[in-house]
């Protein structure tokens, strides 16, 4: 029998879905070492100015924050040093065409367990103009309105 995966969300990129147009996205693992797993497990993560590079066909994730683990005094790393991400080679060089021909960006979307492994759900994504972003805000409130409007009306 199959066994269900259980996920538990550790960290979402929100400013992601608000700076980028998420076309596709994909799933890759992080390597790790134990006093960041730890630390992760505490939820003491940052991804909002985090974005991921590829550097002689090997998957990069730049600028993410895991907060030092208290009691891992001299096991611990820097908190923002680069971390690699595990994903198939071809999986790596078709991200890299489109990143390289088409300008898209890749941008971690969130961060989570699946059964006892870390994942990193990477974005393929387009940048938002201001316009891209106040139209997402009109239509957000717009369906906020009606919402409220419905639950008024089933009073």
């Amino acid at each position: 029998m199959a066994e269900k995966a259980s996920t538990k969300t550790i960290a979402q990129n929100k400013k992601a879905y608000h700076d980028y147009f998420v076309e596709e996205s994909l799933e890759v693992g992080i390597e790790l070492f134990g006093t960041e797993v730890k630390s992760l497990r505490q939820g003491r993560v940052n991804l909002k100015d985090s974005w991921c590079s590829i550097v002689e066909g090997e998957l990069f994730l730049n600028g993410m924050h895991i907060s030092p683990y208290e009691q891992g005094n001299i096991f611990n790393k820097d908190p923002v040093r680069v971390r690699r991400l595990l994903a198939h080679k071809r999986e790596i060089m078709r991200l890299f065409g489109h990143v390289k021909q088409n300008g898209y960006s890749l941008i971690p979307l969130s961060l989570y367990f699946k059964n006892s492994r870390v994942k990193v759900q990477v974005g393929l994504c387009r940048g938002k103009k201001l316009y891209d972003k106040r139209q997402d805000l009109a239509a957000k409130v717009a369906q906020r309105d009606i919402q409220r409007a419905i639950k008024e009306r089933n009073r």
